[in-house]
């Protein structure tokens, strides 16, 4: 495990952020990546292991050890938690408990600045794999080999998915293709968009260029995993419908365009049931890679596996964060973090009259009381009848307030037992297809209205979670469709920008901007600082306005 990158030739910015020796996951990925520094035989494969596995491993030696980003807490730096934590602990869906913790008041309050810890985590560690990705492309540049074309496909995009992070988060970027002594450059937000989408198509064979592209399909055995052409035709559709919020012009007919692509491509919306499971359970469970159920609809997964790519994001985030006293079983007795739990705001969009929402210890009795197999709640007490739930935050640090989020678990849906119980083998279900039908009833919406295209797109998924079918629907009740369907996993405050409601006062929930009643924030905190750190060690980058 000899893959070192050295502080003299990492961009500056980032230099101090880094080990001086930073190796590949051999224990987690059985790779080896040998150092570029002293053996030109580049082990192409074990970094791109690397790379896929840093989308939630965080060092060497995993669960932790030998961390990526020694100057950081390794538990906090893996990228899904980063981006996740990002989109939903400011947002209508979810409240940290332990508001004690550094940072985490500023996330829930809509507070932070410049100098903020988990912002600058973010920004770092999407800045830390970009390198990773230049890196492997620098040294694989001039291949003829056919496999080497398509790994290098794979990289690009996997680049072009963290710079979409950049110009989301940040409304810019520090912008390098290659690994050089050199700082990054400034991009602006229209100037990363336009990259991005450059990259995505060339990758997926719309340009002239047409050497290094992606898979077909992916969804096999042997390439589960894998980003393909449909997975960039997703994050096309997704950049698409934001282009108002990034660029000034919006791109409904675009966005339409490439969720189409994706709802005609061999992946699916799972919707059947498999041994009491519903079909949205299974997408969310221990088993979902390897549930042919689930695995039509993941058309890219974050692979997590509780004995062999362990560390505390990805799955065992969402699972430990949400369980613990008296929660039910979710398949990891031994990690219960009593941490995140449902604002009142996220159960309105399943029970309008909170007054319906029954007190019980079977989640399934909530989401048929809600008419909705989609409202996984536990509302219960402990088996001594101790820790009962309230709908209320109002009590802001105590985990009982607030209903259990049990979206997601370690349980197989085949019954079989987990590998692990203490780290999860559920899958990060990344990017689904459901995002498509949204997005094409959406995108449709602002275009044509509520017409059959926009109602057949939400009814597919309406119908799948057993829900009364939309007749009409109205903006609110879109947005409030991209929370039922998509709450707690990682994209919320990316939504509620593009309905205008991030920072306004048209829409409030528990908490938003300090107060339980909440209220309004300063427009600013649509978008995140630029680290102060950064700023001081790269002139090229520029603050943005307000901070």
């Amino acid at each position: 495990m000899n893959f070192r990158i050295l502080k003299n030739i990492v961009p500056v910015a980032l230099a101090s952020l880094l080990l001086v020796g930073v190796t590949s996951c051999a224990d987690e990925l059985d790779q080896s990546i040998t150092d570029p520094q002293t053996n030109t035989n580049l082990d192409a494969t074990g970094l791109l292991s690397k790379i896929y596995g840093n989308l939630t491993l965080t060092g060497t030696e995993g669960p932790h050890g030998n961390a990526d980003m020694a100057q950081f807490d390794e538990g906090n730096s893996s990228f899904y938690r980063r981006v996740f934590e990002a989109n939903e602990l400011g947002s209508d869906e979810c409240i940290w408990t332990w508001q004690g913790d550094a940072g985490i008041p500023e996330l829930t309050n809509l507070s932070w600045n410049s100098s903020h810890g988990y912002n600058e985590l973010t920004y770092y560690r999407i800045m830390y794999n970009i390198t990773l990705c230049n890196f492997y492309l620098d040294e694989t540049e001039g291949t003829s080999n056919a496999q080497m074309l398509q790994n290098r496909a794979e990289v690009r995009f996997i680049r072009a998915l963290h710079y979409y992070y950049f110009m989301d988060l940040f409304g810019k970027a520090p912008f390098k293709e290659h690994f050089n002594d050199e700082l990054p450059v400034e991009k602006s937000r229209t100037e990363v968009f336009d990259y991005v989408v450059s990259e995505l198509k060339a990758i997926n064979g719309e340009t002239e260029d047409a050497r290094e592209v992606l898979l077909d399909n992916a969804n096999s055995d042997e390439n589960y995993g894998r980003a393909d052409k449909v997975a960039a035709n997703l994050l096309l559709a997704r950049i698409y419908l934001n282009a108002e919020v990034y660029t000034g012009t919006a791109k409904w007919n675009e966005a339409k365009e490439y969720a189409q692509k994706v709802i005609e491509s061999n992946y699916k919306l799972n919707t059947t049931e498999k041994n009491g499971f519903t079909a949205y359970q299974q997408l969310f469970m221990g088993d979902n890679g390897e549930n042919a159920n689930a695995r039509q609809e993941i058309i890219f997964p974050i692979r997590c596996d509780g004995l062999t790519s362990r560390s505390h994001g990805g799955s065992r985030y969402t699972i430990c964060s949400t369980t613990g006293d008296g929660t039910p079983d979710q398949g990891i007795p031994k990690a219960l973090w009593t941490c995140n739990r449902a604002r009142i705001s996220l159960v309105k969009v399943f029970f309008p009259n909170l007054d319906d929402v029954p007190f019980v210890n079977d989640p399934y009795a909530v989401a048929a009381k809600a008419g909705d197999d989609r409202a996984l709640f536990f509302s219960g007490a402990d088996a001594n009848g101790n820790n009962q739930r309230t709908i209320s935050t109002e009590e802001k640090t105590t985990f009982s307030a607030g209903l259990g989020i049990m979206k997601w678990t370690n349980n197989y849906a085949s019954g079989a037992t987990p590998s692990n119980d203490e780290y999860p083998d559920t899958d990060v279900p990344f990017f689904r297809v459901a995002e498509a039908y949204l997005t094409l009833a959406e995108a449709n919406f602002r275009s044509n209205g509520d017409n059959a295209v926009t109602l057949n797109a939400l009814n597919a998924l309406r119908n799948r979670a057993h829900a009364t079918p939309f007749t009409s629907v109205s903006e609110s009740d879109l947005r409030d469709e991209w929370c039922r369907e998509f709450y707690f996993e990682g994209r919320r405050r990316s939504d509620l920008i593009r309905f205008h409601c991030f920072t306004t006062s048209d829409y409030v929930w528990d908490w938003k901007g300090g107060s339980f009643a909440g209220n309004a924030v300063s427009n600013i905190y649509n978008l995140y600082p630029i680290p102060a750190n950064e700023l001081n060690a790269n002139p090229n980058m520029h603050q943005n306005t307000g901070y």
